[in-house]
């Protein structure tokens, strides 16, 4: 409500959230392939406008086909963007009919922009005494805000008045189309003056005025202060006309002639029939039981809680509550934490966070802690806020020796958010944080691993609907942003306590759609959340790493680079910046002629990687650019890189594994990046020649033997991959054996290579065509190899129609144990990402389960490692791929790698063996 309690005025930029929601959401088609996300994102967008502004007049305005007066002003404008995607476009007619049917009053007004529209009829409502509320995410839209305008971006649930546009943009909303003007807006090819950035604008907007202001006191811009004042106003005058045609093509029009005003845009009653046709069809289910009579007005469909946004999932409706922030407490006196404490004693459970001055676990220091016992019961204990003024706190040192017990305690009590943070950060002051119950950041990607990204901000949007305080609220932004303990207490509490209660709130939220689905609660109990702590104290551990070594291959790689690029341009002709994408398309395509392969969204030949891999085959100017990228990248992240991560308290080298970045369920790793260090070239195995065990140690790698293979044979039960692993056959040779229709003992080494092409290549869902190019061999022959194929393994072709068909209809796949795998393109219209879920859908459960084996086996391991009780001889260092890495005393080797072997083969029950491989060496390429 705005004054006098009257409702605003609301316009919608009903095209700036059709773009906005095709390209933020993720895709959503319905069971017949038809995409429907966009429909979704600006209907579910409209309905919450509703809900917060209970709006008597309204209206959706969208950009009407074809040019409008500035195309006639400047010919260039919006010519950057590309054509609307087909995918968008079929869902445009029927989001106008929704729009309509729901009561909105639609306008699409040609010859003009929909800003124009929005433009004139806040102006008009302005002049008429009524409030207007414009629902955006245009940047361009801040012109019109006044004391009676304005913004809401619904898609981030953020506002902007007058005070908001100087804090975003640093000038008032009078200066926004001088601003433009001068920076020029690249989304819709305004020019603006080359080399006028945003602080230079706000600068020279501030310091003189508008652009007719500065053009007339071009001699004073050399007196302001920034960088290339004294040379700024040659660049002005050189490019007036431009600036001057940009500043119109920026301004929005605010006096056009139409045929209906502010007060004739009143909503209307639902047209049922319609949107009950339309929901049905889209599969918007509960939207479809709202209007089939189940609510009596659309208002009080408001009031339901979020909506599935991934088709084929199963959800359970989620009662939003208040959150009240005024009900958190801040925790000075000994006595408040006395009873804190004696709380999270007695409590069934309770969500913990810290606060600390750096995200890097190893540098972290400890802040705060918050807690959480129920909604709006959060508390927040300060230990080192030490801005000028602050308040005196307790004594962190005591404060942790109060909670050790608590925290150290094996009791599933606790709940956090990315809780491996957590404990880290506390093991850093010699608490080990036990008895894990729930991190929501893993009930959300076990729940479904591409909904959403599953850090809290996002995940409290999608399951709360509620909007996080962000850090940069609190702490400002770039090279001024505050670390944790420079905050002021009352911003920092009320920020650190949300954390908490914001946590708690997803376990409950999240548990219940977990338990709502088969399978899950175990993938996420009995392997994620033991998983995690597991992780910790490999991140804790950290790896050993030969920085003189990783010096000298510096050196090597240089002197190689150096001559590679030689090489390269003398081949080419001519010197040119091998970095530069326009100079390499420039040499390859204009130059040389070599065909071309792949074209970017823009319409220019690409220099992909997986382009000039195709090219590499043939051409060897190419071949040689793709050594140089890839010595080159192994330089910059590994050689030059590594040296400077290591720890100074450890001497090692400490990543960060991630359990929820990999849809298929595989960890990933960051600083360093483990999992992208080469093995098939030399220099990528020298690097792994600088990963050295520490003093009368060795280092041992065991690794799962053709691991997806085995699972494919489990999978799809097929009695010739069963009976060869069984009796423990070279399971390539045998293939070969059957597809070259020859004898086992003479199956030759061509044969066998092709062979394993085909066993990979078809568990990634490699075509003909793939399968002749990656042999260099016809298309027929290639067709013929995976004919025989699949006559001598009928079970995998069964399998594999049958998974693809059955994740069209479920619009997911398993692995073996329960881990669900969302394909949310399995049934687009387009037809290229359709095939893409395909061949993810025969992959993914062989990924997947492969992820989950060796997730147990690590949890197995550890199990073990614990029996063997206070034992410094075997440390678990490294996991990457279907490998694990360890550190061994020599003593101890023949005693430990059999039952490391022995317990990572046992870890799971398939139809064939699961087979380990295990290697020792002074470093971990010779033990791999």
């Amino acid at each position: 409500m705005h004054k006098n309690n009257t409702p605003p005025l609301v316009l919608v930029d009903g095209s700036s959230y059709l773009f906005r929601a095709f390209h933020g959401l993720p895709p959503l088609t319905n069971s017949k392939g038809q995409d429907t996300g966009a429909i979704y994102g600006v209907v579910n967008m409209l309905r919450s406008l509703v809900k917060d502004y209970s709006p008597t007049h309204m209206a959706v305005v969208f950009d009407a086909k074809g040019k409008t007066f500035r195309d006639d002003m400047y010919a260039q404008y919006k010519a950057n963007r590309p054509p609307m995607p087909d995918e968008l476009r079929s869902q445009i007619e029927p989001l106008h009919t929704i729009v309509q049917a729901m009561g909105f009053p639609m306008i699409v007004e040609p010859g003009v922009e929909a800003d124009d529209v929005i433009g004139t009829l806040a102006k008009q409502a302005t002049e008429q005494g009524i409030e207007c509320v414009i629902s955006t995410g245009d940047k361009d839209m801040a012109q019109l805000v006044s004391e009676h305008v304005t913004l809401i971006n619904t898609m981030t649930r953020t506002k902007m008045d007058l005070e908001g546009v100087v804090e975003k943009f640093g000038v008032p909303a009078e200066l926004i189309i001088d601003f433009l003007a001068l920076k020029g807006d690249k989304v819709d090819n305004i020019p603006g003056v080359p080399g006028v950035g945003d602080k230079s604008a706000v600068a020279m907007l501030n310091g003189i005025g508008g652009v007719h202001a500065i053009y007339e006191n071009l001699d004073k811009i050399a007196t302001l202060d920034f960088r290339g004042a004294k040379t700024m106003a040659k660049k002005m005058e050189e490019h007036k006309e431009q600036a001057l045609i940009s500043y119109q093509l920026a301004t929005i029009a605010c006096d056009l002639s139409l045929a209906y005003t502010p007060t004739t845009l009143q909503m209307t009653e639902l047209d049922k029939p319609t949107l009950k046709t339309l929901f049905a069809e889209l599969e918007f289910k509960k939207w479809l039981a709202e209007v089939s009579g189940e609510q009596d007005s659309y208002v009080e469909a408001m009031q339901n809680g979020p909506q599935e946004q991934t088709n084929h999932s199963d959800t359970v409706d989620i009662e939003p509550s208040e959150f009240d922030v005024s009900a958190y407490k801040t925790i000075l006196t000994k006595e408040d934490f006395t009873s804190l404490k004696t709380l999270l004693e007695q409590a069934d459970y309770y969500a913990i966070d810290t606060e600390t001055t750096s995200l890097n676990y190893m540098e972290a220091e400890l802040v705060g802690l918050s807690f959480a016992l129920q909604p709006n019961q959060a508390y927040y204990v300060p230990v080192a806020h030490d801005y000028p003024d602050a308040p005196e706190q307790l004594n962190r040192d005591w404060i942790l020796s109060e909670l050790k017990p608590l925290l150290e305690a094996s009791d599933n009590k606790k709940i956090g958010q990315h809780i491996k943070y957590d404990k880290n950060v506390l093991a850093n002051y010699d608490i080990k944080l036990n008895g894990i119950l729930n991190d929501t950041m893993l009930a959300s990607y076990v729940l479904n691993s591409v909904a959403t990204r599953h850090d809290m901000n996002s995940l409290s949007l999608k399951y709360l609907g509620h909007k996080c305080i962000s850090f940069e609220e609190i702490a400002g932004k770039g090279v001024k942003q505050l670390t944790f303990n420079q905050i002021e207490l009352d911003v920092a509490s009320r920020y650190a306590a949300e954390d908490a209660d914001v946590t708690l709130r997803l376990h409950l939220a999240l548990n219940k759609l977990i338990e709502a689905q088969s399978g899950l609660s175990a993938v996420l109990t009995d392997i994620e959340v033991p998983l995690s702590s597991i992780l910790a104290n490999m991140e804790q551990t950290g790896v050993l790493i030969d920085s003189q070594m990783l010096a000298q291959q510096s050196q090597s790689l240089a002197t190689r680079i150096v001559e590679l690029e030689r090489q390269v341009h003398e081949l080419a002709g001519e010197p040119f910046n091998l970095g530069s994408t326009k100079q390499l398309q420039h040499v390859l395509f204009e130059k040389m002629q070599l065909p071309v392969r792949k074209k970017t969204p823009k319409g220019a030949p690409s220099t992909s990687e997986e382009v000039l891999q195709d090219l590499a085959i043939e051409y060897e100017l190419p071949a040689l650019i793709m050594q140089y990228r890839g010595l080159s990248k192994l330089k910059n992240t590994y050689t030059d890189k590594l040296p400077k991560m290591i720890n100074h308290r450890t001497n090692r080298v400490h990543t960060s594994y991630h359990q929820a970045v990999a849809a298929t369920g595989r960890l990933s790793s960051s600083d360093p990046n483990l999992q992208n260090i080469p093995i098939r070239t030399e220099e990528g195995r020298q690097v792994r020649q600088a990963f050295v065990p520490q003093q009368g140690f060795k280092m041992v790698a065991a690794d799962y033997s053709q691991i997806e293979l085995r699972i494919m044979a489990h999978l799809s039960k097929d009695e010739g991959l069963v009976n060869a692993f069984s009796q423990g056959k070279d399971i390539h040779k045998a293939t070969a054996a059957e597809v070259f229709s020859v004898p086992l003992e003479e199956v030759t080494t061509e044969q066998r290579r092709s062979a394993k092409a085909i066993n990979f290549g078809l568990i990634y869902g490699m075509s003909a065509f793939g399968l002749a190019k990656q042999l260099n061999i016809s298309r027929i022959d290639a067709q013929t190899y995976m004919d025989k194929y699949f006559e001598r393994y009928p079970g995998v072709l069964q399998y594999m129609e049958s998974t693809r068909e059955g994740a069209k209809q479920m619009g997911y796949v398993s692995t073996v144990y329960g881990r669900r795998l969302y394909l949310p393109e399995i049934n687009a219209s387009n037809g290229a990402r359709r095939k893409g879920a395909e061949r993810a859908a025969i992959n993914a459960p062989m990924q997947g389960t492969a992820a989950d084996i060796i997730k147990k086996a690590m949890i197995d391991v550890a199990k073990w490692m614990d029996e063997l009780g206070s034992n410094d001889d075997i440390i678990m260092i490294m996991q990457v791929h279907d490998e694990l890495v360890f550190e061994i005393r020599e003593d101890n080797l023949d005693a430990y790698i059999p039952k490391i072997c022995e317990v990572m083969e046992q870890a799971v029950t398939l139809d064939v063996p699961l087979v380990v491989e295990a290697g020792v060496g002074a470093n971990w390429d010779e033990a791999h």
